[in-house]
């Protein structure tokens, strides 16, 4: 069969990553492209003792990629659309935005208990500032600590205690079963000191026949070092479903249009030279209208307020009819303060109305929770 040419995708090599990329790819495939994966390590991922936001302010996943196409060592890039800064450089366009995944974000804990229900004083994982703002805002008497990694890290260290802790439990048992049997053996039959081991906790499978019944991310958390024990972390949606994570976890939805998702959550950019011919080549193939403007709203709410990766912002628009209903909540660190409201834009000048509204939420108040923001992370 003849193709229409080579495209060259450069993308991270973490698992998501590479599962975003290769979407990217088939769609091009179905339209008789040929296309080679580059796949490019950023500084955020040779850097994993620092926290998301303060990477996030040079554009760590982003940059290198960028760089390749730039370079002409790629046609595109593809990249998870909350990660990219807002400004980026001049020569390069956003050609593709492919159909959104869910922009919601998950609370997984060992049995899917909802937020509300936490018990006081859970300890809650999460990278980011705006999650974190959230959580405190909802649940002040919440621990919300740091949690670092890729999607699957990140659900193995909420798998690992119970885990390992069930482990532990099928060793005993087994320990003790053994035990038994020897003692019994030298018993006469019937002897009343064959019961002692009654108490003792048994299973109907065997250690080995329960390892072997584990999927891959539960026999690597049983391997996994703990520094903190979770009760619970938060992960977008999208993430988990695109990883194929989704059915090995519990988990509570947190509604979208309260726990307000980050701008672009859920959503891939593949960005190209302005006026390549793969600009067009992709955007004629992978751009979905509807998420498109959903997420340029998103996008040019986060640029006008300004707050990019250093303060706790979240931003929702969901298409509807001749309207974009859009949510936005700006947050103090700790969630005590919040600037939010919600309106409905026009679809024929939405990134225009956009703006204005983020400009409104800044004259009430969302400038000064920003700049304090940018003030913690510059100390």
């Amino acid at each position: 069969m003849t193709t229409r040419g080579t495209l060259r995708l450069a993308t991270r090599g973490s698992d998501l990553a590479l599962r975003q990329a290769t979407s990217v790819r088939d769609a091009l495939a179905d339209r008789r492209f040929e296309v080679d994966i580059l796949e490019v390590e950023t500084r955020g991922d040779r850097i994993r003792d620092e926290l998301i936001h303060r990477l996030g302010k040079t554009g760590a996943f982003v940059r290198a990629l960028d760089e390749k196409v730039l370079d002409g060592d790629a046609d595109a890039a593809v990249h998870s659309m909350k990660d990219m800064p807002t400004e980026g450089p001049e020569d390069l366009v956003v050609a593709g935005v492919p159909e959104r995944e869910s922009a919601a974000d998950l609370l997984l804990s060992p049995d899917g208990t909802p937020l509300e229900n936490l018990p006081k004083g859970s300890v809650v994982g999460t990278s980011s500032l705006r999650r974190k703002a959230q959580l405190l805002a909802a649940r002040p008497d919440l621990e919300v600590v740091p949690l670092r990694g890729n999607v699957d890290t990140r659900v193995e260290k909420l798998l690992a205690p119970d885990l390992q802790a069930e482990h532990e439990r099928r060793v005993e048992a087994d320990r003790d079963e053994t035990a038994n049997a020897g003692e019994e053996s030298d018993d006469e039959a019937g002897s009343d000191d064959a019961a002692d081991g009654d108490d003792a906790e048994t299973f109907e499978q065997s250690i080995e026949e329960w390892f072997d019944g584990l999927a891959e991310i539960q026999r690597r958390a049983l391997e996994r070092d703990l520094d903190t024990e979770y009760d619970a972390i938060v992960l977008a949606e999208a993430g988990l479903r695109r990883s194929g994570l989704l059915h090995h976890v519990e988990y509570a939805r947190l509604d979208p249009s309260t726990f307000v998702p980050a701008p672009g959550q859920g959503a891939i950019a593949v960005t190209t030279h302005d006026g390549s011919e793969a600009t067009e080549q992709i955007r004629s193939v992978v751009d979905h209208p509807r998420t498109r403007v959903e997420t340029t709203v998103e996008r040019t709410v986060l640029a006008t307020l300004g707050g990019g990766c250093i303060a706790p912002i979240g931003v929702h628009a969901k298409l509807q009819g001749e309207h974009v209903h859009v949510t936005v909540r700006v947050l103090s660190g700790d969630g005590e303060e919040e600037v939010s409201g919600s309106r409905d834009l026009p679809v024929a000048n939405h990134a225009d109305a956009a703006a204005e509204f983020a400009e409104s939420l800044a004259e009430r108040g969302a400038d000064d929770l920003i700049a304090a923001a940018r003030e913690a992370a510059e100390e």
